[in-house]
């Protein structure tokens, strides 16, 4: 995977965790692809703030799964119901762990 969509999906799990203008850079960086030049021009800040802001997000959101595991354990679950034979056991199971569509 990604390291671009890891972080998107780390975000999905986390984000709520960040301060809102953590989530506009992210999601102006990662959702509405503008450059660290546009976003510096966008909130009036330098470059290297929007950058520095980045890592420091990433290293946030790296840090929440190291603690919680929210993506691991989702990933483990979602690799049984792959497994699982019954299809009943499966849509219920793919139902709770889908609601944010991060495994779609």
């Amino acid at each position: 995977m990604e390291k671009r969509d890891y972080l998107i999906i780390l975000y999905d799990l986390y984000g709520e965790l960040l301060n809102d203008k953590q989530q506009q850079y992210f999601e102006e960086y990662y959702f509405n692809n503008l450059s660290l030049g546009e976003i510096s021009e966008n909130l009036n800040i330098s470059r290297n703030a929007v950058h520095k802001s980045l890592q420091s997000i990433e290293e946030k959101l790296q840090f929440y799964e190291e603690k919680l595991k929210l993506y691991k354990k989702s990933k483990i679950i979602y690799d049984i119901i792959e497994k699982e034979s019954s299809q009943e056991i499966k849509r219920v199971l793919k139902e709770m762990i889908l609601e944010d569509e991060i495994y779609r």
